[in-house]
């Protein structure tokens, strides 16, 4: 088994705040994410599988790319995640939910295209802080 990995990136806004909770909670809780604020993401997305003899690959990143811009990036990119982006919708758009919500549109997509499924998302929030998910529930 062999992991190839591809990287993308796209800026957008976000506010972790839950419309229950009253702002003070929501500012105990989330700080100063509780305001609405921006991030330069990294979305890193990895695929596993057998090698294709005839091309050497298990998957072109070409193709991995523009799936990655396709359903994902063009979707999210300049965006405020929270009212924005219809994948994201009725949930708070923390990094953890964000990754499962791209899991759930790439998943059934990249086996269409390689010797392989998808493995794992990478979630880069900043420089400090990121997510990893690898399917499970």
């Amino acid at each position: 088994m062999i992991y190839i990995t591809r990287r993308e990136t796209f800026n957008a806004a976000h506010q972790l705040y839950n419309p229950k909770w009253t702002k003070e909670k929501n500012r105990e809780v989330f700080g100063l994410c509780s305001n609405i604020h921006g991030h330069n993401w990294e979305l890193y997305v990895t695929v596993k599988g057998k090698i294709n003899e005839e091309t050497g690959f298990v998957m072109d990143l070409k193709d991995l790319s523009k799936i990655m811009k396709n359903e994902i990036v063009d979707k999210v990119d300049h965006t405020f995640l929270n009212t924005d982006v219809p994948f994201l919708k009725d949930k708070l758009p923390s990094t953890e939910n964000f990754a499962i919500e791209i899991w759930k549109i790439l998943h059934p997509i990249v086996p269409n295209y390689c010797n392989g499924t998808l493995h794992k998302i990478k979630l880069v929030e900043t420089a400090n802080h990121f997510v990893e998910y690898f399917g499970e529930n």
